[in-house]
């Protein structure tokens, strides 16, 4: 009977301040995978043109949130990441272009206010990668592709712009395990340290965006 009893209190809180979210927005992800750098940095980028420990990507992501009580929001994200290396020389042009599409679950805890909010939370899901390489002086693009995890901490504010559309602002720190790349049964492979590429990284990032409740 008790246990009956607070099943039906833990519904009924859930229903009577049942809510939704949806945002849209981009932001920039400052990552740093050593794996990759170094492989780029080895065989392909010239002196005056080499990845730094923490290389800038661009990130559109959109999310829905459920509001099961007014502190406790969770959600479900679906974001994509862009991100490329160039480099010519006599050969000719180098390029690798990677996407990374992430869908991820989060939690949050949230304070209101009059107006306005902040989230604070985390979560984890998938990686999906795919990656070009194109080979100067060989016409050669390679296709890569890898699965993986990952983790995000975040906080975030919104703001009223009026009605149920609010400003929305926030910061990443994340950090994902998406392995070694691989295409056509084929390892990326760096023979200067004589190891396979991953794609293991820690990021950072801030993101814009607008938030509609209903």
């Amino acid at each position: 009977m008790k246990k009956t009893a607070l099943l039906l209190f833990f519904l009924f809180t859930a229903i009577s301040y049942s809510q939704f979210d949806i945002r849209g927005g981009m932001g920039i992800d400052f990552i740093s995978a050593p794996s990759y750098s170094d492989y780029i940095n080895q065989s392909f980028a010239a002196p005056g043109n080499q990845l730094s420990s923490f290389n800038s990507a661009i990130v559109f992501s959109l999310e829905f949130a459920y509001h099961m009580q007014q502190s406790y929001h969770i959600a479900i994200e679906g974001a994509y990441l862009i991100n490329s290396f160039t480099s010519t020389d006599i050969t000719g042009k180098y390029e690798f272009a990677y996407t990374i599409i992430m869908p991820s679950v989060l939690n949050y805890y949230v304070i209101q206010g009059n107006g306005y909010n902040f989230k604070f939370g985390g979560g984890a899901g998938l990686r999906l990668l795919n990656a070009d390489e194109s080979i100067p002086a060989t016409g050669i693009t390679n296709k890569y592709s890898s699965t993986g995890f990952g983790f995000i901490l975040r906080a975030e504010g919104n703001t009223s712009l009026g009605g149920n559309v609010y400003a929305n602002v926030g910061a990443d720190m994340c950090y994902d395990l998406i392995g070694d790349i691989e295409g056509s049964g084929k390892k990326l492979y760096n023979n200067v340290m004589k190891e396979n590429v991953n794609m293991n990284s820690l990021s950072f990032g801030i993101k814009l965006g607008v938030s509609y409740y209903f």
